[in-house]
C-alpha cells in the first residue's frame, strides 16, 4: 500500500473512558464538570471532537446515568469553546461469566441492558456523534465479554439514525468492519459513514502496522476513518493514521502518559498530536470543518 497522506486531519480526544484508570492518574476526570473542563481544554489545544463517557463523581466508577450525561452535555454546549460532542453507547453490554466449569449464572459486574436503555443518554442529549461498538469481543479480563449482537446493533443503529445523530462505528477487528458494511448495505446506517479503528485492545486487532493496513484496506473508499492505539503506542499511531490517509484519536481513555513516568492531561496529549500532524505537513481541522465534512448539526444548549 503506498503512502496516502491525509492533508486535512481532525483530532478526536477520548476524555476519560470507562476503564479502571481513575486512581492511576490525578488528571483522569470524574465529575461532569471535570470531564467538561478537560474536554474543553482539549478542544482549545486542537481537538475538533471530544469523545465522552461519564463516571460516578464520588468513586470514579463508570456510569451510564442519563442525568450525568445531560449535565456534561449542557456544560460543554454552554461554553464559548466550540467542539463536536461524541458520546458513548458502549455501556450496558458487559457480560462477566462465572467459573469455566459453571459459567452461568453471570458473575458480578454484568451489566446487560436493552437497546433503548443503552440509547437513553443519546435520545436525551442528542450529541452530534455517538459510538456504535460494531461487534462482540473478548476483552483482556479472563471471563469478560463485550456483547453487541447483530440484532442489538441493528436496533441501536436504527435509533441513532432516527435521532439524526452521526454514528461512529467502533471497529476492534476486521469482522466488525464486515458487519458495519452490512449495516450500511441494509440502510441501517446512512452516509456519510464514520469509523474508528481501535487497535491494540486485547483481544481485538493487534496494533502492528500490517494489521492496521489490513483494517484500512477493509474500509470502503467513501468512508471517513480514524485510528488509535493504547499506551506508549498512542503517539506513533497518530503518525501512522495520517500517513495511511486517516484521522487520529488521543486522550486519557487510551493512554495516561506523555512520556516515561510523566502523567499527561488531555490537552497535552492533543498538543503533542497537533505537533506530529503539522510536522508531517498536514493541516489540523477545527470543529466547523468537521461538521461540514460529516454533515453534522450543531445543537444549542437546552
Amino acid at each position: 500500500m503506498p503512502l496516502a497522506l491525509n492533508e486535512e486531519v481532525f483530532i478526536t480526544c477520548a476524555v476519560t473512558g470507562s476503564g479502571a484508570t481513575q486512581d492511576r492518574s490525578e488528571h483522569v476526570p470524574r465529575s461532569p464538570r471535570q470531564i467538561a473542563d478537560s474536554a474543553l481544554e482539549a478542544a482549545r489545544a486542537g481537538a475538533a471532537v471530544v469523545h465522552c463517557h461519564v463516571r460516578d463523581p464520588d468513586t470514579g466508577a463508570p456510569s451510564r446515568d442519563p442525568a450525568l450525561y445531560r449535565e456534561l452535555t449542557e456544560l460543554i454546549r454552554a461554553s464559548d469553546t466550540d467542539v463536536v460532542l461524541n458520546l458513548t453507547t458502549g455501556m450496558g453490554g458487559d457480560l462477566y461469566l462465572g467459573p469455566v466449569e459453571a459459567p452461568l449464572p453471570p458473575a458480578g459486574g454484568t451489566d446487560m441492558a436493552g437497546a433503548s436503555e443503552r440509547m437513553e443518554p443519546i435520545a436525551l442529549c442528542l450529541p452530534e456523534i455517538c459510538t456504535l461498538d460494531c461487534g462482540t469481543m473478548n476483552f483482556a479480563e479472563v471471563d469478560y465479554v463485550m456483547t453487541n449482537t447483530p440484532g442489538m446493533l441493528r436496533a441501536m443503529g436504527e435509533q441513532i439514525a432516527s435521532l439524526g445523530v452521526q454514528a461512529e462505528i467502533e471497529a476492534f477487528d476486521t469482522g466488525h468492519l464486515w458487519f458495519a458494511q452490512q449495516l450500511v448495505a441494509e440502510g441501517v446506517l446512512p452516509p456519510p459513514v464514520l469509523v474508528q479503528l481501535c487497535m491494540g485492545v486485547p483481544w481485538g486487532a493487534p496494533d502492528d502496522l500490517q494489521t492496521l493496513l489490513a483494517m484500512v484496506n477493509n474500509v470502503p473508499d467513501d468512508w471517513i476513518w480514524s485510528a488509535f492505539s493504547l499506551g506508549a503506542h498512542q503517539m506513533p499511531y497518530v503518525g501512522a493514521a495520517v500517513l495511511a490517509g486517516g484521522n487520529v484519536r488521543v486522550g486519557l481513555e487510551d493512554n495516561l502518559y506523555l512520556g516515561r513516568g510523566q502523567l499527561a492531561t488531555n490537552a497535552q496529549l492533543v498538543e503533542r498530536a497537533v505537533g506530529i500532524i503539522e510536522g508531517l505537513g498536514a493541516q489540523v481541522l477545527g470543529p466547523a470543518a468537521v461538521r461540514e465534512k460529516l454533515k453534522l448539526r450543531k445543537r444549542d444548549p437546552v
